[in-house]
């Protein structure tokens, strides 16, 4: 089949009408290499990998994040996809004790992002047989949020989360890479402003310039990534519960005042993160694993759990 621009645009609206279909709240294409935008987004991660900011996470370093094409040979486009996670259920922390991070309350978003995705590649099978295609989430060496606004879900803001006028910032992204030449939409512009309500409330001070975060000022951080046997006490003083992630500078942001929420089994909370308390410190880690199964928080393992809800215990508010 002889594709011309008509065709591109029949096949490229189909593709984000599909993506719409299998539950995603949003969808956009980019042009691979992308605009220069791309290349601005490329050295600020350069600058903050040289700032050491990402501390721990080295994998941040990869070369290939830096390269989208060495993801998938003869890549042109990508599809990128916002799944929501926010919910009436999950709206306010539903746990007066312990909090935990909204994007993790409800199932693995890594398993139901690739799940949606997958049924996607295979509507790619029929309707453009000759397209090869490559499923990434955040696991994978992508400058996710630069090619998420390059694709015009959003634009990336001054806490370093991609936001969207309608979706606000409550949503984790995918992407589609693909052989095959498809309309791009138009890069976001940032609508930010001169507001900084996220830099000011930020206990820690992690957000260190507009759109930069150092990462072990990060609460974040410190209570998913850090491997370190005791959390320093400047973030302990500042934790107020939280004990997985935190969403102070969402929470915040003008744009999360008002936005769809996504009710779904898929962003319902688990009940014993909704009954976290003190007494999950003599849970044993057969019992943490087997709460931990079919969530993200299971990247906090069972002894950094308990070092998390004993460094809050300390300063509880």
């Amino acid at each position: 089949m002889i594709y011309t621009v008509e065709n591109k645009k029949e096949i490229s609206k189909k593709l984000k009408g599909k993506a719409i279909l299998e539950g995603f709240a949003m969808a956009g294409i980019a042009a691979i290499p992308g605009s220069s935008r791309i290349k601005l987004r490329t050295k600020a991660l350069e600058r903050w990998l040289s700032n050491n900011h990402h501390a721990e996470m080295k994998w941040m370093e990869a070369e290939r994040r830096k390269n989208i094409s060495s993801l998938l040979k003869g890549a042109k486009s990508v599809l990128c996809v916002a799944f929501t996670y926010i919910s009436s259920h999950n709206k306010n922390n539903n746990n007066n004790f312990f909090k935990v991070g909204k994007f993790s309350q409800g199932e693995d978003y890594h398993k139901v992002i690739y799940k949606k995705l997958k049924n996607i590649g295979k509507w790619i099978n029929q309707e453009i047989p000759d397209c090869k295609w490559k499923i990434c989430v955040d696991t994978s060496p992508l400058l996710e949020k630069a090619w998420a606004e390059e694709s015009g879900l959003g634009w990336i803001g001054k806490n370093s989360n991609l936001i969207s006028k309608n979706n606000g910032s409550w949503f984790t992204l995918g992407f589609m890479i693909l052989t095959k030449d498809l309309i791009p939409d138009n890069p976001h512009q940032s609508l930010c402003g001169k507001c900084e309500i996220c830099i000011e409330h930020c206990p820690t001070k992690a957000i260190v310039e507009p759109f930069v975060i150092q990462s072990d000022l990060c609460i974040a951080y410190h209570t998913i990534e850090s491997r370190e046997k005791t959390i320093p006490k400047k973030i302990e003083e500042n934790l107020n519960g939280w004990v997985a992630g935190c969403d102070i500078c969402q929470d915040v942001c003008p744009w999360n005042k008002s936005v769809p929420h996504n009710n779904t089994s898929e962003t319902t909370p688990k009940e014993w993160i909704k009954n976290l308390n003190i007494d999950s410190l003599k849970w044993d880690d057969k019992t943490w694993e087997e709460n931990l199964k079919r969530t993200t928080l299971k990247r906090i393992k069972p002894w950094m759990w308990k070092r998390n809800i004993e460094a809050s215990l300390k300063n509880k508010k």
